[in-house]
């Protein structure tokens, strides 16, 4: 067996630990429950912590930065990240999501490894990383199920299903970005995230679960191989697909296909015309999971409003606003950019002297007469879907908060951007801007 797999295999048994936390919470006293679900992951610990570099066994199970240290700290630091997740149960997190997201790290982790032998693509390592991340977790929450505890989390199984696509989409995303050595990192990230998903408690059926993993996958797969989105671009756009579909509906998901299928073909237009005058997009247009993260964040933090809105002081439709309003303010500002780049009389927003183009601030009126249109297309697509609570005669108000959201990222443009605050910084504050702008308007109407 190589070392990478060997110590891929290790990290999974120990996320495998995770399975004794229904019978180790049930046969310890109620206020040690916590403790003892934690303590197989603190002996780990233990165990590999007093590994040191003049132990046989040191070397082959050592990553790089391991021989550095004479030690084994990544797996001590993996196993002391899941034993504070374990403790975190007595603050209510569910057992099912702590098991979902060791597993979904642990052997997630295995199966990129196992696909790295095989092939050099990067989609088909990362994509072994989700598939058995989350096969695992599957197979792992139904026995914590069958085990029965006071510490379960009490959700169908379409619900836990849900749970566990998103962490493992989540995880992959996060694996894209990082290095192995944060696997740490990675495990405290997707329970965090999972547990907000399992405390918003949506109603989940089977079969709307796997039309919109069918969905999202699909368009995501189209998007990747059109050159429209790197991997980690692609698996943060079908994790939010996901998300918007379950979440809020269709309606809400053909919102974000606008913004996405539009802003590759106005990336793609005479692409190389701006490529010549050195406006073009990097890496050929190609959106990555930063990309998405700035264009999309505020979007998310709206439809998670949206769903939790029974808990918040303000109701479904501002948070319905503030997701429409943050979407056409990427999609605006996206076309824009992209279409405005290829005309000469640019002028700065806050002057309005000419400048060349590509300059930050500038604008041209045929770049904003194309940011409107790709607000109001945003507006009659959520004015038009029944899941969305915004009426077709609301629709100028949307597009009223994605030409507001666009004119704040020329003007962030022109003033801050560079330096310390880049594009994507300035994409979300725009699209927080274009969701604030709406939930304003919905509290007026």
């Amino acid at each position: 067996m190589q070392p990478t797999l060997r110590r891929a295999v290790l990290f999974a048994l120990v996320a495998t630990l995770s399975l004794a936390a229904p019978l180790l919470g049930r046969l310890a006293p109620a206020p040690f429950g916590p403790v003892a679900v934690a303590t197989p992951f603190l002996a780990a610990a233990a165990a590999a912590y007093a590994v040191t570099e003049d132990r046989a066994v040191f070397e082959p199970l050592a990553r790089p930065a391991d021989l550095q240290s004479g030690r084994l700290f990544s797996l001590v630091s993996f196993s002391l990240a899941a034993a504070g997740l374990a403790l975190a149960v007595a603050f209510g997190l569910p057992v099912r999501v702590f098991v979902a997201a060791a597993l979904v790290v642990g052997y997630g982790h295995l199966g990129f490894v196992a696909a790295r032998g095989y092939t050099t693509s990067v989609l088909a390592r990362i994509g072994g990383f989700v598939l058995a991340g989350a096969l695992a977790a599957l197979a792992g929450g139904s026995l914590v199920e069958e085990a029965g505890t006071a510490y379960a989390l009490a959700v169908p199984d379409a619900a836990y299903a849900f749970l566990v696509a998103s962490g493992a989409l989540a995880a992959g995303i996060l694996r894209s970005v990082f290095k192995p050595r944060d696997d740490p990192l990675v495990l405290v990230s997707v329970a965090l995230f999972c547990w907000l998903l399992a405390d918003i408690a949506v109603f989940v059926a089977w079969v709307p679960l796997a039309v919109a993993l069918a969905v999202t996958l699909l368009v995501g797969y189209i998007s990747w191989a059109l050159d429209a989105a790197s991997v980690s671009g692609m698996l943060t756009g079908v994790l939010f697909g996901l998300l918007t579909v379950v979440l809020g509906g269709y309606g809400w998901f053909a919102a974000l296909v606008a913004f996405f299928g539009g802003g590759a073909l106005a990336t793609k237009f005479r692409y190389d015309e701006k490529l010549d005058r050195g406006v073009a997009e990097e890496s050929g247009g190609a959106r990555t999971s930063g990309n998405v993260l700035g264009n999309s964040a505020a979007a998310l933090a709206a439809l998670l409003g949206f769903a939790a809105a029974a808990r918040l002081p303000l109701s479904p439709y501002v948070f319905a606003f503030a997701f429409a309003g943050s979407v056409a303010t990427a999609l605006a500002d996206t076309l824009s950019s992209e279409v405005g780049g290829v005309f000469d009389n640019v002028r700065l927003i806050t002057t309005l002297e000419r400048v060349p183009p590509g300059t930050d601030g500038g604008v041209t009126w045929q770049g904003e007469l194309a940011g409107l249109a790709g607000a109001t297309l945003v507006a009659l697509i959520v004015g038009a879907a029944p899941s969305v609570p915004i009426a077709l005669v609301e629709a100028p108000a949307v597009v009223a908060a994605g030409f507001v959201g666009m004119t704040v990222d020329s003007l962030l443009g022109a003033l801050v951007e560079g330096g310390r605050i880049g594009n994507q910084t300035v994409n979300f504050l725009a699209t927080l801007s274009g969701g604030v702008a709406g939930g304003l308007l919905a509290l007026l109407l």
